[in-house]
C-alpha cells in the first residue's frame, strides 16, 4: 500500500541502525566537547548550527547526536540519550520498514500526521499532540509516512538506550497528550512510574511546556544520577544563567535542579536522562 511513497534506502537506514547501536557508553566529557564548570553543575552546548544534517531532498533532518552519515566523536551521545532527530518530511513521503533492537524510540510530531506500521501488528497514525513509544527489546521492524498530500511532516524522533535487554517488543501511545499541557508549566510525557505517561526500560523521564515571556521555573532532576538535556524547540532563554537560542540544546549534569529563566515565549523540551559511566 506504500509504493506511492519515497523511501530512505535501506543501506542508509541499516547504517544508521548501526551507528546508533554499535558504539560504545563513551562519556560526554570527550577532548573537543564544549565544557564548562559553573558552582555545582557541569554543561555541554550545541548550537542548532553545530547539528549534523541529512539532506535527501524529500527529508531534511538535523542530528544534535552521531546518526547515519554523520559522525562525530564529540557526539555519540549524552548519558542514555543515543539520538534526537529533529526531521522535516514532505508530503507523500517516508520511510520504509527498517529494523531496530534494543532501544527505546520515542516519536513527537510537532506538525502534521505519522502513518506508523509494524511487525506487531500496530497500524494508524500519530497526529500532532500524540506522542508515541516503541520498545524494540529483542527486534522490531517498522515503517514511518507522512500520508499528507499538502502538508509537511515535522517530527522529533528521539532513541534512549534501556536498561534491560531483549524485552519483548512493545508499542504505546497516548493521544492527545500534548493538548493538556498547562501555560507556564512541564507536561510528563515519557517516564517509568507514571501511568499518565508513557512508559519506558530507563529511569528517563521526559516533559514538553510552553512558557510565557519572563518566567522563571526550577525544575527538580527526576533520579539521583541523571542529568537533563534540554532542547529549545522555540524561543530563546537561560538555563542555569545560559543563554539558548531556537534549536540549541544543553547538556546539564551534577545537579539537583536546573533553572530556567525565558527570555521570550519558550517551547521546550526536557529529557532527563541517567549519566551512563
Amino acid at each position: 500500500m506504500h509504493a506511492k511513497y519515497l523511501y530512505l534506502p535501506l543501506s542508509s537506514l541499516l547504517l544508521a541502525w548501526l551507528n546508533a547501536c554499535g558504539q560504545p557508553y563513551a562519556s560526554e566529557l570527550q577532548e573537543g566537547t564544549e565544557k564548562h564548570d559553573k558552582g555545582t553543575f557541569h554543561h555541554v552546548v550545541h548550537k542548532a548550527e553545530t547539528r549534523g544534517e541529512t539532506n535527501a531532498g524529500w527529508l531534511l533532518g538535523k542530528h544534535s547526536f552521531s546518526f547515519g552519515e554523520y559522525y562525530d566523536p564529540n557526539k555519540m551521545h549524552f548519558g542514555a540519550l543515543r539520538v534526537l532527530n529533529d526531521d522535516r518530511i514532505d508530503p507523500m513521503k517516508g520511510f520504509r520498514t527498517h529494523p531496530h533492537r534494543n532501544m527505546e524510540i520515542i516519536t513527537i510530531p510537532l506538525g502534521g500526521v505519522v502513518e506508523h506500521q509494524d511487525n506487531m501488528g500496530n497500524e494508524g497514525v500519530i497526529k500532532t499532540g500524540d506522542v508515541q513509544i516503541m520498545s524494540a527489546g529483542k527486534g522490531i521492524t517498522h515503517s514511518e509516512f507522512n500520508p499528507s498530500q499538502t502538508d509537511t511532516l515535522r517530527l522529533l524522533q528521539i532513541w534512549v538506550l534501556p536498561n534491560k535487554q531483549d524485552v519483548t517488543p512493545r508499542y504505546q501511545q497516548i493521544n492527545g497528550i500534548l493538548k493538556k499541557e498547562v501555560r507556564n508549566e512541564f507536561k510528563k510525557l515519557v517516564a517509568p512510574n507514571d501511568s499518565n505517561a508513557l512508559f519506558l526500560y530507563q529511569n528517563t523521564v521526559f516533559s514538553m511546556g510552553k512558557f510565557d515571556k519572563g518566567n522563571t521555573y526550577r525544575y527538580p532532576v527526576a533520579f539521583k544520577g541523571n542529568g537533563v538535556y534540554a532542547f529549545m524547540i522555540e524561543g530563546t532563554a537561560k538555563l542555569n544563567g545560559i543563554p539558548l537560542n531556537s534549536r540549541d540544546a544543553i547538556g546539564i549534569w551534577d545537579t539537583d535542579s536546573i533553572l530556567l529563566e525565558t527570555t521570550t515565549d519558550t517551547h521546550i523540551l526536557f529529557l532527563d536522562v541517567p549519566m551512563l559511566e
